[in-house]
């Protein structure tokens, strides 16, 4: 079976061509939303973001309050970083025991957004990059989250660039509007299917 990661930045688009692959029947782990189910699911993992950063980030269920933590990680790349040293180590033996249940699937598709920073590309044997222009990106973040324009370029400046994922990318899908994505993600299905 073949593991394909699926990277961009922020706003990119990456989850909406992922659901896309799924249409074509490619299974996809969604990194960021189990990691975001993990950090009040997994109890070690729970108890380590609360020790790191505080018990004032609980909200009124307990649980963490995400807006909380992303407010104080996307300013301050070194709490950013003991986050993912707590968050990611958790996410990739999640990962394996859901690919586990799909080795019957020729390929599947990891959708993580960190991809490279978090080193999970290691464990992947094709990447797709999905780029999209900033102004565009921000645009759909304001339309999709509760967050200001300066928090997303805040977490923009903490991705790679396209130019970066563009380099280190085995496929690209341009989603900026004017190419037509499903073309391009058929041409790269059936790359993969070929392999």
């Amino acid at each position: 079976m073949i593991v394909v990661g699926i990277t961009g930045g922020i706003g990119s688009g990456k989850t909406t061509i992922s659901s896309v692959f799924e249409l074509l029947g490619v299974p996809v782990y969604y990194a960021d939303d189990e990691s975001k189910k993990i950090i009040n699911d997994d109890t070690k993992v729970y108890d380590a973001i609360l020790k790191t950063f505080g018990e004032g980030l609980k909200d009124n269920e307990n649980n963490i309050d995400r807006k909380k933590l992303s407010e104080i990680v996307f300013k301050n790349p070194e709490k950013l970083k003991q986050l993912n040293e707590i968050v990611h180590p958790a996410v990739a033996i999640h990962f394996e025991n859901w690919l586990n249940k799909k080795s019957e699937n020729h390929y599947v598709l990891k959708e993580a957004a960190i991809l490279f920073e978090s080193g999970a590309y290691k464990k992947t044997n094709k990447v797709i990059g999905v780029i999209a222009p900033l102004e565009l990106k921000i645009k759909r973040v304001l339309q999709r989250d509760d967050i200001t324009r300066e928090q997303i370029e805040q977490r923009v400046k903490n991705q790679l660039s396209d130019d970066e994922i563009k380099s280190r990318c085995n496929y690209i899908i341009y989603n900026d509007e004017i190419d037509l994505v499903i073309p391009q993600i058929n041409n790269i299905h059936n790359q993969l299917m070929a392999l």
